[in-house]
């Protein structure tokens, strides 16, 4: 059962201070509840974790800290899967005023090496000794680090006289915690997100800058403190670090995490969460797993289905007042009895709200949970703009925006309907790139969010564009294309390259080959030089390993999983150049559309 909101669990962000500061009043106000629910291999169970509980751990891994050293200002990096350590980890750092640093688990070794020498970090944590063997080609480059750090125990000493276990480096008892004297708009981390040459730039993000996010976001949609969210969405990703992780202190909820997204399903029956963060492809997943089962099925079961879909949009649409009643929505308590509830079952039975963001929503895929009775908010931000700029609301959700601004935070139509964003959530800047800066933030404080928009009279505001080609992922990762179709176009064998991927799970490429190249690469691999091997599995593998060639100074979630190759160029005169030779994306995408439907199939 979901508590009613007592303004008395809520800690402001003004009494909050500054993100240790939020936590230590959490544990001061309700230290035997359940702050966190993890996962036990060892014992196959889940364990509860009190505020009291993790507090007691914090105070122990700053005591490790400052005998190794750190001080206030320093940084320090996190690799981990979301955890408990996570969060006691930046508790611990945060407390003591080092900076935070977190990585992405599946990130490319030599990304995280550029990330760990751009930022200066001292202590680097991650999951297990597996991880630590994928540094063997860059730890030259890992001189800076003054500790590395493994969760998993290690049966003696490590390779390197800086690598111990947390088993081993931890202190039994850590006394009380430690809270440095903070300024509210002092830096408190520096989030690394991809850039327009390949290497990321470190955003900065200050104490208030995050605080007053998620505030923010709980008077856009109400948490409350016996809330439980299930979190799967990467700490490293902002969204889920603001508003799944500081919020849910603010308000003091119980957060599970989830083992892997391949177990959600599994994870969901058990925890029976009342709230979901998500970035839109775990929707997707859950729609496509939906709609196969019904393929499969009788074709009554598919009507049924649309049937409670359509009435149930219906009456969402009457519930938000964009339009009359009708008699059709007479039938949704037997349509929910049939279909809606049981698919809700599926997903724990209890949730009341999913929010998505990070990427663009499917209208079709928001259609179809909103349909089913539950109410998706969909929002809109940067990683610059901690995330959250614009939201939807319960009572005024219109998914074809991302809603209006979240308090406190203001928008306007500026040169090319560029979509300008100010406010306290605004970061202090990119770490070391002062350039950088001056080209997302004007003198006046008004932050290019790089997106184009228009702004309804109600103020909701809709994303019409990108002001530079830039690829959103349904993951909610952004990939530069020009800077990855420039790299790949070094092998001669590629003549034209254009990059798919928005809204996808995945990276995809077009390309057109040379024809020299083509012949004596098809006759390399025992292939006639035609026009059919060039869509060969065969083949499609080979180009693949000559795309991944190029890439390696990129992100590894930049990752090119599919192709698709042709011989016949693309020129002005077959429509798909621009007079001044520039490729017209949209043209290129009509005319392989079949191409492209198959790179994707299934997902």
């Amino acid at each position: 059962m979901v508590n009613s909101v007592d303004p008395a669990d809520v800690i402001s962000a003004e009494e909050a201070v500054t993100l240790d500061g939020l936590f230590r009043e959490r544990v001061k106000r309700t230290p035997e509840t359940v702050a966190y629910r993890d996962f036990n291999p060892q014992h196959a169970n889940w364990r509860d974790y009190t505020w009291a509980q993790i507090n007691h751990q914090v105070a122990r891994w700053q005591a490790a800290l400052e005998r190794d050293g750190l001080k206030a200002g320093d940084r320090v990096a996190v690799m981990l899967r979301n955890s408990p350590e996570w969060v006691i980890f930046d508790q611990a750092a945060l407390g003591l005023g080092l900076i935070m640093v977190p990585l992405y688990t599946q990130d490319r070794p030599d990304n995280v090496a550029y990330i760990l020498n751009d930022s200066g970090c001292k202590v680097l944590l991650f999951g297990t000794l597996e991880q630590w063997k994928t540094f063997s080609d860059v730890r030259n480059q890992l001189g800076g680090l003054v500790r590395i750090l493994t969760v998993e125990s290690m049966p003696g000493p490590g390779d390197d006289p800086r690598l111990k276990s947390i088993d081993r480096w931890l202190p039994e008892n850590g006394g009380e915690t430690r809270h440095v004297p903070r300024d509210p708009a002092a830096l408190a981390t520096i989030v690394y997100t991809s850039g327009t040459t390949g290497r990321p730039k470190g955003v900065m993000l200050s104490h208030r800058n995050i605080l007053t996010n998620a505030a923010a976001c709980l008077q856009v949609v109400p948490v409350k403190s016996g809330d439980v969210l299930l979190s799967f969405l990467p700490l490293s990703h902002t969204f889920e670090r603001t508003c799944g992780y500081y919020l849910t202190i603010m308000t003091g909820s119980t957060t599970a995490y989830a083992r892997s997204v391949q177990q959600l399903a599994e994870d969901l029956q058990t925890i029976r969460p009342t709230m979901l963060i998500s970035v839109p492809r775990i929707y997707e997943r859950v729609y496509a797993a939906i709609k196969a089962k019904l393929d499969d099925g009788p074709p009554l079961r598919k009507k049924l289905f649309q049937l409670a879909v359509d009435v149930g949009w219906a009456r969402f649409e009457h519930e938000q007042g964009r339009s009359g009643w009708t008699p059709g929505l007479l039938l949704w308590p037997v349509l929910k009895a049939l279909v809606a509830s049981k698919i809700m079952a599926r997903l724990g039975g209890k949730l009341r709200t999913a929010f998505a963001g990070g990427a663009a929503l499917s209208p079709d895929v928001s259609r179809v949970f909103i349909g089913l009775g539950l109410p998706v908010i969909q929002g809109y931000g940067l990683t610059e703009t901690s995330p959250v700029a614009c939201a939807n609301r319960p009572g005024d959700n219109l998914p074809a925006s991302v809603g209006k601004t979240v308090p406190g935070v203001e928008v306007k139509i500026g040169d090319k309907d560029a979509l300008l964003i100010k406010g306290p959530n605004i970061m202090l800047g990119y770490w070391n790139n002062q350039e950088a800066t001056r080209a997302m933030i004007g003198a006046d404080g008004w932050l290019n969010s790089g997106d184009t928009a228009r702004i309804d009279e109600q103020g909701h505001v809709f994303i019409t564009g990108r002001l530079k080609e830039v690829i959103v992922m349904s993951n909610g990762e952004k990939i530069p294309p020009v800077d990855i179709e420039a790299a790949i176009m070094r092998d001669s064998l590629f003549e034209q390259v254009m990059l798919i991927g928005e809204g996808k799970p995945y990276l995809s490429v077009m390309t057109v080959l040379n024809q020299d190249h083509w012949k004596k690469f098809a006759a390399e691999h025992n292939q006639p030089a035609d026009a059919g091997s060039v869509r060969s599995p065969e083949i499609e593998k080979a180009l693949l390993a000559r795309v991944a060639a190029q890439m390696k100074q990129f992100p590894g979630y930049a990752q090119v999983r599919r192709i698709t190759a042709t011989i016949e160029p693309w020129t002005v005169e077959n429509g798909l150049l621009t007079p001044t030779m520039k490729l017209r994306r949209s043209r290129v995408m009509e005319k392989f559309q079949a191409e492209l439907d198959q790179m994707y199939e299934g997902h």
